[in-house]
């Protein structure tokens, strides 16, 4: 089981993307439904998106 990245911390940017944790709105609602291979998918993108974001 893959737990949450949530890191308490939420707040959503302009483009629905927490700040916290780097997960866009719609991942963060589906989360608990997720498969762990969804999951795992999406914790890639959250990898990515916090790369391309160093100022966080």
């Amino acid at each position: 089981m893959i737990e949450s990245p949530c890191r308490n911390h939420c707040r959503l940017n302009d483009e629905q993307l927490c700040t916290g944790c780097y997960r866009h709105i719609d991942e963060i609602v589906a989360w608990g439904s997720l498969s762990d291979a969804d999951k795992a998918c999406a914790l890639a993108r959250i990898r990515r998106r916090k790369a391309e974001r160093p100022e966080h």
